[in-house]
């Protein structure tokens, strides 16, 4: 029989663990309101409910307008999830400067803050990962909190503190950025959206759609990966934290819906790391690097992914036989615990050949005498080694599926 300790030891093995997710709720912390905020959202938020359909009634949208809502909407967030999140927050790859000004200005646009106060704050998120008092915006404070009553009032825990994004502080183009902010969002938010509408020749329902709605749809798809992608959807990957990886929020959030692998694996360029998963961020990412203008993306080793998602299957499978124990007779459970403990002693059997084959290549590597037959002799291995832990979660379903 395999122990509970031996269980949390493989999940631990697999994972990232983050002593801070097991805090409890703490009392409320009185704050001061940021009205600044306040004001921006409430009345973003009545013009898209209130003006934009009275608009739409009243004189019609053309099809212009609509296409350049999609432009825009699409611009915004793609910056946000390529550029401030992926590329500046996690240094997942490297992009040309075209790119980074592209992304610089379009995430501007969106008027989620500068980049630096964007990525510093992200930061902290992963670090401290639902700690109620260090997490700027920890889901275990609630729906509200996580999503929006974060950035409403003066929170401790949301205090600009840029001593984590060094690198980000070297970016003379972030720099410039943070410097004139609130002038270049003013610019941006207005500016863009009314000369676009001139071109086309519908000034106000071009700033109705691509100003008002895209903003406001904009802010709030990515305010849901703070909040209902932390409590909405599956954990695969590791229960460590409350990240959820949800396919619904994924198409909402060009391709961040996927956060439970996020959160285990955050310097993958991928968060949609299945090919039929919905990423375009993923894919924006990579078609750049076809063209030369993106560059050393990282991504997650097969093998640890698997490793990840067999160590949930088997604190699982232990949890399913704890529950059906008292209806299954004892020289089944004896059966099924024999059953678990062979695949778990192969489970711990891959991983320390993976480990011995790892070092065996980082070695060569150094020594930089591999040839080309030895560097497919270790990536052949890899690949064996990455095929048993997908034959054994294939086990470990039929396993499951008879203790459902």
């Amino acid at each position: 029989m395999v122990s509970e300790s031996q269980f949390i030891a493989a999940e631990r093995a697999a994972t990232m663990p983050n002593p801070s997710a097991t805090t409890q709720p703490s009392a409320p912390v009185s704050a001061p309101p940021i009205w600044t905020n306040i004001i921006l959202f409430v009345l973003t938020f009545l013009a898209a409910a209130v003006l934009v359909p009275w608009y739409g009634i009243a004189h019609g949208y053309s099809v212009a307008a609509w296409v350049l809502f999609g432009v825009f909407l699409s611009a915004n967030e793609l910056s946000i999830t390529a550029g401030y999140h992926r590329l500046w927050a996690h240094r997942a790859y490297e992009a040309h400067w075209s790119v980074r000004l592209v992304f610089m200005i379009f995430g501007t646009m969106a008027l989620q803050n500068s980049a630096w106060a964007w990525c510093s704050g992200h930061r902290r998120h992963h670090l401290n990962v639902d700690d109620n008092e260090l997490d700027p915006y920890s889901a275990r404070r609630g729906f509200w909190f996580s999503h929006i009553g974060w950035m409403v009032r003066e929170y401790p825990s949301g205090r600009e503190d840029f001593t984590n994004i060094p690198d980000l502080r070297r970016d003379r183009m972030l720099a410039f950025q943070h410097r004139h902010y609130v002038l270049l969002a003013v610019l941006l938010n207005f500016g863009l959206p009314l000369a676009a509408g001139w071109l086309v020749g519908d000034v106000w329902g071009t700033f109705l759609l691509a100003g008002v709605l895209r903003l406001v749809l904009s802010h709030h798809f990515t305010f849901f990966i703070n909040s209902l992608a932390h409590i909405w959807g599956s954990r695969p990957y590791t229960e460590e934290n409350t990240a959820r990886d949800n396919p619904v929020l994924a198409v909402l959030t060009f391709g961040e819906g996927y956060h439970n692998f996020h959160h285990i694996f955050a310097h993958d360029y991928r968060n949609g790391v299945r090919w039929w998963q919905w990423d375009p961020t993923k894919w924006l990412i990579g078609g750049l690097q076809y063209l030369g203008l993106t560059r050393k993306l990282k991504r997650t080793p097969p093998f640890q992914i698997q490793r990840a998602l067999l160590a949930m299957q088997f604190a699982r499978a232990q949890s399913s036989l704890a529950r059906v124990a008292p209806t299954v007779t004892p020289s089944r459970i004896s059966e099924l615990h024999q059953h678990i403990a062979r695949e778990y002693d192969s489970f711990l059997a891959a991983i320390a050949d993976w480990a011995k084959v790892k070092e065996q290549w980082l070695t060569e590597k150094k020594r930089a005498v591999v040839e080309h037959w030895e560097h497919t002799s270790f990536q052949l291995r890899f690949q064996e080694l990455e095929e048993r832990l997908r034959l054994q979660r294939r086990r470990l379903r039929v396993l499951q599926s008879q203790l459902a």
